[in-house]
């Protein structure tokens, strides 16, 4: 039965970091006014009480790794850190200008790229430029991606100092066959070295990202990656779903063949055997892929209520508004959301230009709000209701016959004017959203979009 399902269930499909998801968005009725106008709407809103989040994109990296399929520019040039960090604390300078008094900013993610690509000094100069026309709030979160091999105690040292509490490491597997077909070639001790620093530092939250699906993998090197991470004891666990989408312009998803990579049943085995390793060993799934000690926030937030996800991934705490800087970033005012230019090149003369460089976006409807919702609360709860009417949607009825499909299968639960994501339903969440996504099934992707949800 369990080769069928995922037989069944393994198509392409979103990972519903936002909804509509990106594929989707209706740019037709977006401009620059108006994201600049839901932008000061949910500020005024959600500034006071809960302050902001910004998301900071720093896209170089050394060198290339195969798997990635995030956007970035490879170089050894070191030159490049100054021109890009004055260009993010110019686009910083034009948000706040329309937002017109000081934010108070939560969260602030440092992502890539590799962030750990540039100096310290640098990094030091983007967060002191960044509250210069900023505060902090109280209860704020400061988190960044490290790449083991070149984050170093001074990176981490400097990033504590400036108020960063948790750090992430890409591991991806231990495997040397695997590390030379991904081109990621990253020692044990690499790992081990950066984790026991942060730990010593005095970071609260440290996190390992592994994946499974990778070229050539087996069954062992899971084992293996998750023994190891064990004995090093991150906090929490992102256990990904490797994302084949080579058909991405600019993906550096090379260096292997189709026929190298796990699939359908093989895949599904690797997922299965690390997580009952994890759960084994303490973790517990808070949300799809994501697992965390009980020590550690995402955990305790998972079990209050509180969890959020948005384009950074899980979050213990929720903000309205999210401001995306640096190129390709998107941000979400709740309202709407805005991409920025993916070229460097175009990046900087708009900003010549003192615009934002916003290219594309989305202006949410009604509907669109209600999806979004039940598709948050199955993301970061695995469940979801429409018991009071802000939660129905006309499409309730075909959405249950979909969902009663799932329910014959052992997937979810069906109760009144609800849904609960069971134990078994859980490697199929992103099937279980599928059913909610109206845009989706209005109009099927006439082109490869999405990596398979298995």
């Amino acid at each position: 039965m369990k080769n069928s399902l995922i037989q069944k269930y393994n198509v392409p499909g979103p990972r519903y970091t936002s909804y509509p998801t990106v594929p989707y968005w209706d740019e037709t009725d977006f401009s620059d006014e108006i994201w600049a106008e839901t932008l000061k709407k949910s500020f005024i809103e959600s500034n006071t009480s809960e302050g902001i989040s910004l998301y900071i994109h720093l896209p170089f990296c050394e060198s290339l790794c195969t798997f990635c399929g995030c956007n970035k520019r490879i170089t050894k040039n070191h030159g490049v850190e100054n021109p890009y960090i004055e260009a993010v604390l110019k686009e910083w300078t034009l948000y706040c200008k329309i937002l017109g008094e000081k934010p108070i900013i939560k969260e602030i993610h440092l992502g890539g790229g590799t962030p750990t690509f540039f100096s310290t000094k640098n990094l030091e100069d983007l967060i002191n430029g960044i509250f210069s026309h900023a505060n902090k709030a109280k209860d704020y979160e400061f988190s960044f991606e490290g790449h083991p091999n070149n984050t170093s105690h001074e990176h981490l040292q400097k990033l504590y100092d400036l108020g960063f509490r948790r750090v992430s490491f890409g591991v991806q597997d231990y495997s040397e066959k695997v590390q030379k077909a991904i081109h990621r070639l990253q020692p044990f001790h690499n790992v081990a070295k950066v984790t026991f620093w942060a730990r010593e530092i005095g970071y609260t939250s440290i996190g390992h990202d592994i994946i499974f699906g990778l070229p050539f993998q087996e069954i062992e090197d899971v084992i293996d990656t998750i023994e190891k991470t064990k004995s090093l004891q991150p906090a929490r666990l992102a256990f990904y779903s490797y994302a084949h989408v080579p058909w991405i312009k600019g993906n550096g998803q090379r260096g292997f063949n189709d026929e190298d990579i796990p699939k359908d049943d093989k895949k599904r085995m690797l997922y299965e055997t690390g997580k009952k390793l994890l759960y084994e060993n303490g973790y517990h799934e808070i949300g799809m892929d994501h697992f965390a000690l009980e020590t550690d926030s995402l955990y305790k937030a998972f079990k209050d209520g509180t969890l959020h996800r948005n384009f950074m991934g899980y979050s213990s705490s929720k903000t309205q508004l999210m401001i995306g800087l640096g190129v390709s970033s998107i941000s979400d005012s709740w309202y709407s959301f805005a991409q920025n230019v993916k070229n460097l090149e175009d990046y900087y003369q708009i900003l010549e230009w003192n615009k934002l460089p916003v290219f594309r976006g989305h202006l949410l409807t009604d509907e669109d709000l209600i999806i979004r919702k039940h598709i948050l609360n199955l993301m970061c709860q695995f469940e979801t209701s429409w018991k009071n009417k802000e939660g129905y949607f006309n499409e309730i009825p075909d959405v249950l016959i979909q969902l009663k499909e799932m329910e014959n299968d052992g997937l979810v639960i069906i109760k009144n004017n609800s849904i609960v994501v069971t134990e078994k339903g859980k490697p199929y969440v992103r099937n279980i959203c599928m059913a909610f996504d109206l845009r989706l099934k209005r109009k099927a992707p006439e082109t490869e979009l999405f990596s398979m949800t298995i």
